[in-house]
């Protein structure tokens, strides 16, 4: 429509009637004859008001989330409490496999020293530095453990029994200075004793100054009489130094044992000895020696295109 005066007139008219209607729609309240037009409008619109309402008021999103946070919040913790009952699950899972992985080994040394043993759980440590190199275990004389009995584990030697209670017992680990405990070597035989040091590697005096030892002999304990306190064929370690003989009539090696004391779990009291001496059978098996690559030799050969000398002449 163009701007003329009659378009002006038109604007101005329909203002004055909307102004009109307004006024008796105020003054009639809830009589007034324009009410039923106004909720047939509403029916109409409505719907579509609350749409758009609900799309761009950010006060009335904000409230409704409000509202639905403790919801929110009691499944998030839910969800938390879930997540830390499997991860503890799965953490004690882990450490049941370890203890079954320990658990077989210790069967197999005892299968093959023909040891008879009664299983234990390492419940206490004692300290490490002005005491005695001690572990405390949850089997004592009601389960038949006596006084100077040998105890084992899966890598080998782990110490003796010193103490026992009704329920528990007390062994002196070898690794202890006071601990001493006769060794043979593998193979040649050679006898010697082992000597405790704390956290640092054996100390082992053979008895024959002349001996031939290299790094990486194994030794197990020679036994005592009667199996007590120490029975025969047990892993002890392995040498890692041989010292000069100095014109001495004994000869000095440095033995990291195979038992790992800071990870000690379970363990075996030897409540009855082997039948017959194992000797060197308990041993692991040494790993076999990789083989040698083949060696391959390229020669190369003349080019069949090459040029003769003797053509050039």
């Amino acid at each position: 429509m163009r701007d003329t005066r009659e378009s002006r007139l038109l604007l101005v008219l329909l203002i004055a009637i909307a102004f009109a209607l307004i006024t008796v729609d105020i003054r009639g309240g809830e009589d007034s004859p324009l009410d039923g037009a106004r909720q047939a409008a509403a029916s109409a619109f409505g719907p579509v008001e609350d749409g758009v309402a609900s799309a761009v008021d950010p006060v009335g999103n904000a409230v409704a989330a409000v509202r639905d946070s403790d919801a929110r919040h009691n499944r998030i913790s839910q969800l938390e409490q879930e997540n830390t009952r499997l991860r503890q699950r799965l953490g004690s899972d882990d450490r049941n496999r370890a203890r079954s992985v320990e658990l077989d080994k210790l069967r197999r040394v005892a299968g093959t020293g023909q040891y008879g043993i009664k299983g234990a759980e390492v419940i206490g440590i004692g300290a490490s530095q002005g005491f005695s190199w001690t572990v405390t275990l949850d089997v004592g004389s009601d389960d038949g453990i006596q006084r100077d009995q040998t105890v084992i584990n899966g890598d080998g030697l782990v110490g003796r029994v010193t103490t026992v209670g009704p329920s528990t017992s007390t062994v002196l680990l070898a690794i202890d200075p006071d601990f001493t405990v006769g060794t043979r070597m593998e193979k040649s035989s050679e006898l010697g004793f082992a000597t405790g040091r704390g956290d640092r590697s054996l100390h082992v005096q053979l008895l024959n100054g002349k001996a031939k030892i290299k790094k990486g002999d194994r030794l197990v304990t020679f036994g005592s009489q009667a199996d007590k306190p120490f029975v025969p064929g047990v892993p002890v370690g392995k040498v890692v130094r041989v010292d000069p003989t100095g014109g001495d009539l004994t000869r000095t090696l440095q033995v990291r044992p195979y038992v790992r004391f800071s990870r000690l779990d379970i363990v075996g009291v030897v409540v009855q000895p082997p039948r017959s001496n194992p000797r060197d059978t308990v041993l692991p098996p040494k790993p076999a020696k990789p083989k040698p690559a083949p060696t391959v030799t390229v020669t190369a050969t003349p080019s069949a295109t090459a040029t003769n000398p003797a053509d050039r002449s």
